[in-house]
């Protein structure tokens, strides 16, 4: 016969006859189930020391041990399990690995299926400590939580400089992204160096540019912007949206330089250049809060930009950014970050 789970109202009835001092025996009988079915439930669900039970807390305990159970079937495939691991470990996402995997492995799986897989590795679902023989792979997600939660939004600082082209004036076709060569950029900045990363995206293909200035001056922004843009052909150099910070302010050289036309986001309104927001968060994943910027190589900036942009994207029908970007303009990006890694 065919196991069923205890019900709340039967663990109900089990703490009624403990509280009345009944044996293991007579409880089983009470609620027509078997002596061992009884001794179970309190050895997984009463106080260590089996004077204390509560429906609820068993409840609750069952339910856990049965989801995390099932997280574990979905991953007893080798193969699966093992491309799951490896590409969390090279930063893709959980959405990106499951949007890949069938075609890798011939196993399909949701996203929602790794991160239970991830957190059924720690105990009590990421709130205790590593299961023995577990890895803990939370800290290849994007945020490293280390349990789960839900997302928050991150506050913008930026601060208005003046009367600048506003991206109220921008073409808006822009926002439908469907024209190669319109590009947006920051800087990633950290409170344990000078320098600092500077950020550059293309809105349609997803293709990220990341190098390395030493300092936040206007005159380090535009060198990196004409020599990063500027290896792209005039036609796919467009527009460029950016936020008001200080080091953007030299945006007519740029649009004298390189023939493109510069647009500046709302202070205070990150989510205007919210691909370029997307793609500071991902190098977080790579180069977390407080790292020390001088102490990374050009070679290593050159490795996180080349994992970022042969990631497989959703919205791109899981294809790279670089793949996409050829595609549609014939132009080779990945050539030139290969040879300089």
């Amino acid at each position: 016969m065919r196991y069923k789970q205890l019900s709340i109202e039967e663990r109900e009835r089990i703490q009624e006859l403990l509280w009345q001092r009944d044996s293991m025996r007579s409880i089983a009988r009470a609620i027509g189930r078997s002596p061992s079915s009884i001794s179970r439930e309190m050895r997984r669900n009463a106080s260590p020391d089996g004077r204390r039970y509560t429906p609820r807390v068993a409840e609750e305990r069952s339910l856990s041990r049965r989801t995390l159970s099932r997280v574990r079937v979905r991953l007893k495939n080798d193969t699966l399990r093992a491309y799951v691991v490896s590409h969390l470990k090279l930063g893709w996402s959980p959405e990106q690995v499951a949007g890949t995997a069938e075609a890798a492995t011939g196993t399909r799986i949701s996203p929602e299926a790794i991160y239970q897989y991830i957190y059924a590795q720690i105990h009590r679902g990421g709130h205790g400590y590593l299961k023995p023989g577990c890895e803990d792979l939370r800290p290849y997600l994007a945020r490293r939580r280390k349990r789960r939660m839900k997302k928050g939004l991150r506050k913008s600082y930026r601060i208005e400089k003046g009367p600048l082209p506003s991206i109220e004036e921008r073409p808006k076709d822009v926002d439908a992204r469907v024209e190669i060569g319109h590009w947006e950029d920051d800087s990633v900045v950290s409170r344990a160096s000078s320098e600092r990363l500077r950020t550059t995206n293309e809105r349609v293909s997803g293709i990220v540019l990341v190098e390395k200035v030493q300092d936040g001056t206007m005159e380090e922004a535009n060198r990196v912007s004409r020599e990063r843009l500027g290896a792209v052909p005039q036609e796919f150099r467009k527009t460029l949206t950016r936020d008001r910070g200080s080091e953007n302010m030299g945006y007519e050289a740029l649009e004298r330089d390189l023939g493109i036309r510069c647009y500046f986001a709302h202070a205070y309104h990150s989510w205007e250049r919210g691909s370029n927001e997307n793609v500071n968060g991902l190098i977080r994943r790579f180069l977390p809060k407080k790292t020390d910027f001088h102490a990374v190589s050009d070679s290593e900036i050159r490795r996180v930009e080349y994992l970022l942009n042969t990631r497989p994207r959703k919205r791109l029908g899981f294809k790279s950014p670089y793949q996409v970007f050829y595609e549609r303009t014939g132009v080779d990006l990945a050539a030139g970050v290969a040879l300089r890694c």
